[in-house]
């Protein structure tokens, strides 16, 4: 309710191009929370942006970046990654080869991360390169709801979309439009709950 001023925390070094998109998660494991975030870097001569991250315990003092994710054939950003069951689930914009939304699972935060394919196939349902900035959370009864921003068309249009899953383990969410009403502008956010 009372948010404190912003502050500017300096992450990475020289060698970074770029840190968007950045996102939280509580890592139990390191016993302090794991802020992520999509980076171009000097490692592949500034190309495809992938995803690192940095450990913090109070939000002052941050571990070195590292490396969590690249995806060799295409960039991916906007990482959001959330825990169920002791796994960590990260859904990602891939922009190429698909040009959709991709989930990823692992033991750990810092991964090794491998794909959710039953999610591939869900996501063959919506157009390529009109989606963007996952967001999701638990739902009262269990079941998970992602919003997707759909970026693809102008004016009104434009917006959440929601799909529904029993789990995210399933990878098998659901568009589910007429269950869901967002106001025109809501975009690129997280949700608290």
């Amino acid at each position: 309710i009372n948010w404190s001023e912003e502050e500017l925390v300096t992450l990475g070094n020289g060698e970074f191009g770029c840190l968007w998109a950045p996102d939280v998660i509580y890592d139990r494991e390191y016993g302090g929370y794991l802020l992520h975030w999509s980076s171009s870097h000097a490692s592949n001569n500034y190309g495809h942006m992938a995803i690192y991250g940095s450990h913090t315990k109070d939000f002052i003092e941050f571990t070195a970046p590292k490396l969590i994710y690249r995806k060799e054939d295409s960039p991916v950003i906007d990482s959001a990654m959330y825990k169920e069951d002791g796994r960590y689930y990260m859904f990602l914009k891939n922009e190429g080869r698909p040009n959709r939304i991709i989930l990823l699972v692992s033991e750990h935060t810092d991964g090794p991360f491998i794909r959710v394919e039953k999610f591939d196939e869900c996501m063959l349902a919506i157009e390529e390169g009109k989606y963007e900035a996952p967001t999701a959370m638990q739902l009262c009864d269990g079941r998970w709801c992602l919003f997707l921003d759909y970026y693809g068309m102008p004016g009104a249009g434009q917006g959440y979309v929601p799909f529904i899953a029993p789990n995210l383990k399933s990878g098998l969410f659901i568009r589910k439009d007429d269950d869901f009403s967002f106001p025109y502008g809501f975009k690129h956010g997280t949700i608290l709950e």
